[in-house]
């Protein structure tokens, strides 16, 4: 997947179910299974409970492309981004950010005043990520959606 072609930012389709879930699954074993206790049977539940969220929610994802490949998504609602994903061979390439600003705008236009969402403790790069886009820390709280004692961090940032 080549990194230098133009990077397009469209809605997502029923065709781009496939990449969507690998994108997910990508995520996933680079950063939450390292994190995840139950081995291979808690891996499988996770990867079934991904291959949902993308049967259930895919249209109302944005979707990054670029050489003809989709390489991110970003989901959100009203105020909140409920996903923002990365293929691991596009990170730092401009895909969340690019993905982030479509959110984000859509929001301001939607009338939002802020955009919220959640990341975990231990995961610090996008902690570092949405810090250098202007978010701050809100509150934490224990991360209910994995069940594997992690902290969540409510991150906020004001729209302009």
């Amino acid at each position: 997947m080549g990194s230098s072609g133009r990077l397009q930012v469209r809605p997502a389709n029923r065709a781009d179910a496939p990449a969507l879930r690998a994108i997910l699954l990508g995520t996933f074993e680079s950063t939450w299974r390292p994190q995840l206790p139950g081995g291979d049977a808690r891996a499988r539940q996770e990867v079934e409970r991904m291959a949902a969220f993308v049967a259930e929610r895919s249209l109302e994802f944005q979707v990054a492309e670029r050489d003809g490949a989709v390489v991110g998504f970003v989901h959100w609602q009203d105020d909140f981004v409920n996903a923002l994903h990365v293929s691991p061979g596009q990170a730092r390439r401009g895909v969340g950010s690019r993905l982030m600003e479509v959110a984000e705008a859509a929001m301001a236009k939607a009338g939002h005043a802020k955009s919220r969402l959640e990341t975990d403790t231990f995961n610090t790069a996008s902690q570092a990520f949405y810090a250098a886009r202007g978010y701050l820390e809100a509150d934490r709280y224990p991360d209910e959606e994995w069940d594997a004692g992690f902290t969540t961090v409510l991150l906020v940032k004001p729209l302009v």
